[in-house]
């Protein structure tokens, strides 16, 4: 059973994001690198450790619906419905943004990818922080997604500012990505 990141660790994590830090942390099924969405100097940094271009945007990965609220409201009750359906869990869509994010994080798209987690440690860590945040895969650009806490290190040695203990969740691969509006499968 997987348990949250006691208060102690939550604290010195989310002390990191709102101080423009770039954290590791356990999710669905590797091992995630996450910052505030909305510093630029963050999340360059991430781009840069991960160098991973602009262009592509990042995930927003948040602790409940809510937490997307300022991009949620205005989907048909349909789409409200689909999301619904498979939140909390290992489903990523992509939602209309319609300016409501930097360009950091949508990159060249018209839409945002969105998830609502049910990983106990990164629900605490959206909690603790009081928002989404950044959720992208803890590797280097063309890199194996680390699957142990050793292997972040590894990649990034001491250039995080921190690492959330805790363990992945039983997922076997990073989760789907859908388009809301099609329903296609973006990434298996």
């Amino acid at each position: 059973m997987l348990c949250p990141p006691s208060p102690l660790h939550l604290s010195q994590a989310t002390t990191a994001l709102h101080q423009g830090g770039v954290i590791a942390c356990p999710t669905e099924a590797v091992w995630g690198l996450s910052c505030d969405p909305f510093d630029p100097q963050a999340v360059g940094r991430l781009l840069y450790l991960k160098d991973r271009p602009v262009e592509k945007g990042l995930i927003l990965l948040a602790a409940s619906p809510s937490q997307l609220d300022f991009l949620l409201d205005g989907l048909s009750p349909e789409q409200q419905g689909t999301l619904a359906a498979t939140w909390p869990g290992p489903a990523t869509w992509l939602v209309p943004h319609k300016g409501k994010v930097p360009p950091w994080i949508c990159g060249e798209h018209a839409t945002v990818a969105v998830r609502v987690t049910d990983h106990p440690g990164m629900r605490a860590l959206c909690q603790a922080y009081g928002g989404p945040v950044v959720s992208t895969s803890a590797n280097p650009g063309g890199a194996l997604p680390a699957r142990h806490r050793f292997q972040v290190s590894n990649y990034f040695g001491k250039a995080l500012d921190y690492i959330l203990p805790g363990a992945l969740g039983t997922s076997k691969k990073p989760t789907v990505i859908r388009d809301l509006a099609s329903g296609q499968i973006i990434r298996a």
